[in-house]
């Protein structure tokens, strides 16, 4: 969507004047929080972004509602509305990993805005935006689930165009390290094939190694938390 697809009734100085708010009410942006204006302004978190944008500038000046009212052609206004999104993006991956991002993308997932996981054993579980990679037009975007810990495809196809390194490989680990007594207890249960109430034997074996493996990482946990415990304890 560009200017054009704007109502008739709005202005380009209205457009301009609401440039972020317009951005994160479009249909299929739902998974975007809204970046103070503050970080934005702030050309510290912005550092290298200009060798990654075309028409960095112009852009830049885009979001920040500072747009000249110098006439641009139809093409030249089409490539800086397109980099003005994309800048967007890489910021708001950059944001989202701040305290202040990070409780805004915590609430949303706390009310379901990502969805729920479609694994019946997850119980519906919110769902968390994630990239599996942090370079831009590599991978779109997924969702974890931090109960069954896998990722997901959208079920909308209006999410699943976002570029995943919009969202970074980091966010739902970083959520719950900033907020630790909200993280799900993993998910043990899981379906076991059957026929005529048997379980079949190669998947059995298979689970009880997973089983055995889990305990061990467990045991392998406790041990390395207990040996921190005791070189961090005064002497």
């Amino acid at each position: 969507m560009n200017m054009n697809e704007l109502s008739s009734t709005d202005s380009e100085s209205d457009y301009y004047k609401y440039w972020i708010d317009w951005f994160a009410g479009l249909e299929g942006n739902e998974y975007f929080c809204v970046v103070d204006e503050e970080y934005v302004t702030d050309r510290f978190n912005l550092t290298n972004l200009n060798t990654e944008v075309l028409h960095y500038q112009k852009a830049l000046e885009l979001i920040t509602d500072n747009m000249s009212t110098k006439p641009m052609t139809n093409e030249l206004r089409e490539q800086v509305e397109k980099s003005a999104m994309h800048l967007y993006g890489l910021i708001h991956a950059r944001y989202i990993m701040t305290a202040r991002g990070l409780s805004k993308m915590y609430e949303k997932y706390k009310h379901g805005e990502f969805g729920l996981c479609p694994r019946y054993h997850c119980s519906q579980h919110p769902l968390i935006p994630v990239g599996l990679s942090d370079v831009a037009f590599k991978e779109k975007v997924k969702l974890y689930c931090p109960r069954c810990e896998d990722v997901y495809c959208p079920k909308s196809r209006r999410h699943s165009r976002l570029d995943g390194a919009y969202f970074g490989t980091g966010l739902p680990h970083m959520i719950f390290l900033n907020y630790p007594a909200n993280r799900p207890a993993p998910s043990e249960q899981r379906y076991v094939p059957r026929i005529f109430g048997f379980k079949l034997h190669e998947v059995a074996v298979l689970h009880r190694w997973q089983d055995e493996q889990r305990e061990e990482q467990k045991k392998r946990l406790g041990i390395a938390s207990s040996s921190n415990s005791t070189q961090l304890s005064p002497a």
